[in-house]
Order: structure tokens, then C-alpha cells, then sequence
């Protein structure tokens, strides 16, 4: 089992204090690596580092703005004495991008389309851009992306996260080509495609808010789920654990369903 061992690792997280994120960091935690979280949320991700005790660190960062990337990237070198893996765990989704009674595709707007393409696809294209200089330097590292399951199946209302997603999975592939080809084949490039994992964000789109009961949306997700439930943020760490370790090292351009066989179903 030593392949899966992570003691030594340096892993920065982007989007490490939000839900996933911060669920991943615990787990690489307990695997042995030290953490860098990276987020906006600069006060989150430093009272979780404290959580987690020495040797982790939160540190500020705008996934949107390459020199707070490059000032942050350092900071990881100054602490922990480089980095290792790059996660790039930042996204989400915004009502503007989303269909609704009230908001028709044709009425959606452009500023919300661009903030959710840019949150998600340039928000893990840019980290890796620097950090992915930073590894083609030493000829070593490991970048793990986090897709969707919306990628490949689109979810009927959410436009903008759907076509994000997918962008991330295709920069996956191309991205694992590019740095093994042009720089190091040492250099790995992959991604988690989460299915339908009940979050703070989704919650009460896939519950009532009042009898905690599913909503017919609810039930379609769990209907085309064979394992009928929701994911939970602790059902992405073994995966992640995998993808980070030398377990993996022979994975390269591969985007993982961690999604109960969702993506295995036609429906009949």
C-alpha cells in the first residue's frame, strides 16, 4: 500500500476552504501531504490550515488574476519549499447562467455566461498555466483537474456550468498531451468528474427546503443513479488519494466518474 502513500507530498488546492475542496484537503492531510489551500476566502482557508496543524498554510488567491496565481505559487515555495500537485478545485455556478421559469436561454446574460465559463475553465486553465511552468522546469509534477459529470451529460437548466465543465474535461486531455510530449512524460495531467453530490450550492434544488423530502429533480438524479443515492464530499478523497499518489503513475489525460454508475445508465 506504500504507492498510496502521500508523505512528502506538497499539494496545492485552489478552491481548498469550499465544500469539495476542504474535504479533499482532509483527506490528502491524512494521507500524509502538507496542504497549501488556496481561496478567496483567504480567513477559511487559514483557520482550516490551523485545523489541520503544522506544516499546512492558507493562502489567498484569485484563480482569475495570473499575477495572484504567480504570488501565490510563491508563497507555496517559501513555506512548504515547493510544490508537487496542483488541484484545481475552484468553480461553481451562478443563477444568471441557469435556466428557470423566470430566466429563458434566450434571455440569459452575457455577463453571467462569461463568469461562470471564466470561473470554471479559465479559473483552472490559468493555475495551470503557472503552476505547469513551475513543474516543466523540474521535469516533475502532477496537475488533477475537477470536472463534471454535466461535462459528458449535460443537466438540463445549467447552461454556462454544463459547457464550463466540459471545456475542463477537454483541457484535461489536451493539457496531459502537451507537458508529457513538450516537456517531461513525467509530467501528469487528469481530472475527477463528480456526479451529483449534495452540496450547499444544490442543496435545495435537489431537496425541499421545508420537509427535507427530494424534489422531482431530485428523484430523476437518484432514479438514474444505481446506487441511488447522492454522492457525499468524502466519496471524492480514495479517488483523489489515487490520482495524487504514485499509485496512478501510469494515468495520464483520463477524466474519472466518481458518480455511483450514473454516467454507466441509459435509463432502461
Amino acid at each position: 500500500m506504500n504507492m498510496f502513500d502521500l508523505n512528502g507530498k506538497r499539494i496545492a488546492i485552489t478552491g481548498g476552504a469550499g465544500v469539495l475542496g476542504a474535504s479533499l484537503v482532509q483527506g490528502f492531510a491524512e494521507a500524509g501531504a502538507r496542504i497549501a489551500i488556496l481561496d478567496l476566502a483567504v480567513d477559511r482557508a487559514q483557520d482550516l490550515a490551523r485545523q489541520l496543524g503544522s506544516g499546512h498554510i492558507g493562502v489567498e488567491v484569485n484563480v482569475l488574476d495570473k499575477a495572484s496565481i504567480l504570488t501565490a505559487l510563491e508563497t507555496c515555495i517559501s513555506e512548504l519549499g515547493g510544490v508537487d500537485i496542483l488541484v484545481n478545485g475552484a468553480g461553481g455556478n451562478s443563477p444568471g447562467a441557469t435556466t428557470s421559469p423566470d430566466l429563458s436561454f434566450f434571455d440569459i446574460p452575457q455577463e453571467s455566461l462569461e463568469f461562470v465559463t471564466k470561473l470554471n475553465l479559465s479559473g483552472t486553465i490559468l493555475p495551470s498555466q503557472v503552476f505547469g511552468k513551475y513543474f516543466a522546469e523540474s521535469n516533475t509534477g502532477n496537475i488533477i483537474n475537477i470536472s463534471s459529470m454535466s461535462a459528458t451529460r449535460p443537466m438540463t437548466r445549467v447552461l454556462g456550468y454544463s459547457a464550463a465543465k466540459a471545456g475542463v474535461s477537454n483541457f484535461t486531455h489536451w493539457l496531459a498531451v502537451h507537458l508529457a510530449q513538450e516537456y517531461s512524460p513525467d509530467l501528469r495531467v487528469n481530472a475527477l468528474a463528480p456526479g451529483f453530490f449534495l452540496t450547499e450550492q444544490n442543496r435545495f434544488l435537489l431537496t425541499d427546503k421545508d420537509t427535507g423530502e427530494l424534489t422531482e429533480r431530485g428523484n430523476k438524479i437518484i432514479d438514474h443513479t444505481p446506487q441511488a443515492r447522492f454522492g457525499s464530499p468524502e466519496d471524492l478523497i480514495g479517488s483523489a488519494i489515487w490520482l495524487a499518489s504514485d499509485a496512478s503513475r501510469f494515468v495520464t489525460g483520463a477524466v474519472i466518474p466518481v458518480d455511483g454508475g450514473f454516467s454507466a445508465y441509459s435509463g432502461v
